[in-house]
């Protein structure tokens, strides 16, 4: 599996082959069919979910731990920009890749990564809750982080340029100051 997750994050879904899968695993080709009855289609959305796991533990290691959200949010974007120059723009979000590649052609996967961007809507919204924010309030930073976070690694990986990391930082960043300065809403 996470032979898998390494290669569709750098590839996409549909770019990676089985042949690649199961090289790059050391494992024998029947032994995708034997544990993956359902094929590529079957891995990928157990990859998406695994691998949804691990990227939504980041709000654990960025924001709970900062001493207010907009700190959080600035570290988590200057973290991924770090990443992304590390690897030569070629880790970026599987989630998103996938998504963007198969949503509209294959319900398994597109459920698969619904449920993971919903899990991560839940756990942001809590941790920014603990901040002080509504629900309402928390739920909407969480989403404008996650979607500010996706957009700028398709223009960053595409422009091999963090700058488009940098700037949805800084919008994330004002919308938490925002709503930290404003009353709570119901």
């Amino acid at each position: 599996m996470n032979a898998s997750a390494e290669l569709f994050r750098r590839n996409g879904y549909t770019g990676t082959g089985l042949k690649q899968i199961v090289t790059a695993a050391g494992a024998p080709f029947g032994s995708l069919y034997h544990f993956f009855p359902g094929g590529k289609e079957q891995l990928g959305a157990e990859v998406i979910r695994e691998s949804g796991l691990l990227y939504g533990q980041l709000f654990d290691i960025f924001i709970t731990p900062a001493d207010d959200p907009v700190s959080g949010i600035e570290s988590a974007f200057a973290g991924a920009a770090v990443t992304l120059k590390e690897t030569d723009y070629a880790d970026a979000c599987p989630i998103a890749t996938v998504a963007l590649e198969v949503a509209s052609t294959s319900e398994p996967l597109r459920l698969a990564t619904a449920e993971v961007f919903n899990a991560w809507i839940d756990k942001g919204t809590e941790t920014f809750a603990r901040f002080g924010l509504s629900e309402k309030d928390a739920r909407k930073l969480t989403i404008a982080v996650i979607t500010s976070l996706e957009g700028a690694f398709v223009l960053s990986r595409s422009l091999r340029d963090v700058e488009p990391l940098a700037v949805a930082g800084e919008t994330a960043a004002t919308m938490a100051r925002q709503l930290m300065k404003e009353p709570a809403a119901k």
